[in-house]
């Protein structure tokens, strides 16, 4: 799946909520967790707050018999819960863990992580941030399903869980109730879609404003996997695409991205999927999906102005990119992310 999907036609999941109507995260800290990305889901997650400054969502660092683990950094991880926590979650978020090789080689879960992955309620959301996907692919859940881990173990993943359709050219893959990131940072690229998902892009924009991380990566979905790096004295895309996204209402063409770049159409288009991972036309659909979403959530502009404003012409093209996208409608995703406070769409 190399572009972002919404699962379903409501663009936002109807999860269970604590007393407090917070969507309860659970994330399962295993022997030689990197505390990077252990520490992912609180910071991000914790970073979203409700018009009266309440937290969205209640995150929940857990081990699977509730004693401490041994970090991969050398210190120990004192969990604040046992496996009731998994049991209780909406989402449950595996990261990786540096101390079960035998993974690799397609070998099984210890009997206490087996057991407290079985007593995850059914419909709980499952998010696993980098090699996390072996945990869950080593459980089955992810037999049949397409999924990513980091790009440099995608060939020994493949062997080790044939069943599962891995991508590593992707940042993160979502499939409805079950979702998978690449290596490192790309957790915190998952983190917000799932945020943007739950709460829209302007709640995910806040909370990328508070990590002080870009709301959506100008990479798009690609992984940074090993190519060659461009000399520094080859030409980039990077000021056209900068000068694009000051454009997107207007007709942008190929050929008019090529000549404020100075190159041949053929060089622009080459350079620009080797430094994005993906063409222009791919490029500036998400741009302009995005900005519409902002306009949509934070306006009451009418349908035909967003279209416009974006540069896709007209509200039909609207409505068939975000159906195509996103499986929803304009009119559809205004309702269900319309705020009447207004909020910068930048970071």
């Amino acid at each position: 799946m190399s572009e972002m999907q919404w699962p379903c036609t409501d663009p936002r999941p109807d999860p269970s909520a604590d007393a407090a109507g917070r969507h309860r995260i659970a994330v399962l800290a295993l022997p030689g967790v990197p505390p990077f990305e252990l520490g992912i889901p609180s910071r991000v997650f914790g970073s979203v707050l409700d018009a009266g400054s309440r937290p969205l969502y209640e995150v929940t660092v857990c081990t699977a018999d509730g004693a401490p683990v041994l970090s991969d950094a050398g210190f120990t991880v004192q969990p604040a819960a046992g496996p009731e926590a998994l049991a209780a979650a909406d989402t449950v978020i595996v990261p990786p863990t540096h101390a079960m090789p035998e993974l690799g080689r397609g070998g099984p879960l210890p009997p206490e992580v087996t057991a407290a992955i079985a007593g995850i309620r059914p419909g709980t959301r499952l998010v696993s941030i980098c090699t996390g996907s072996y945990v869950l692919a080593a459980a089955g859940l992810l037999d049949g399903r397409p999924a990513t881990t980091h790009w440099n173990l995608a060939p020994e993943f493949r062997r080790a869980y044939p069943r599962v359709k891995v991508d590593e050219e992707v940042l993160f893959v979502d499939d409805g109730d079950v979702l998978t990131s690449a290596g490192v940072a790309a957790g915190v690229d998952l983190c917000l879609h799932m945020i943007r998902r739950d709460h829209g892009a302007a709640a995910a924009n806040r909370a990328a404003r508070m990590c002080v991380v870009p709301p959506w990566r100008d990479g798009g979905q690609a992984q940074y996997i090993d190519r060659p790096v461009p000399e520094p004295t080859v030409a980039t895309t990077t000021a056209t695409r900068a000068w694009a996204l000051e454009h997107l209402g207007e007709p942008l063409s190929l050929n008019r991205l090529a000549e404020h770049a100075r190159m041949s159409l053929r060089s622009f288009t080459r350079r620009f999927r080797d430094e994005v991972g993906m063409t222009p036309v791919q490029w500036l659909t998400a741009q302009r999906l995005e900005l519409a979403k902002q306009l949509l959530e934070t306006t009451d502009l009418s349908i035909d102005l967003v279209a416009h404003r974006c540069g896709f012409g007209s509200a039909n093209s609207l409505r068939a990119h975000m159906r195509t996208a996103f499986g929803v409608s304009p009119a559809s995703y205004r309702r269900t992310f319309h705020t009447d406070d207004p909020v910068e769409a930048g970071v």
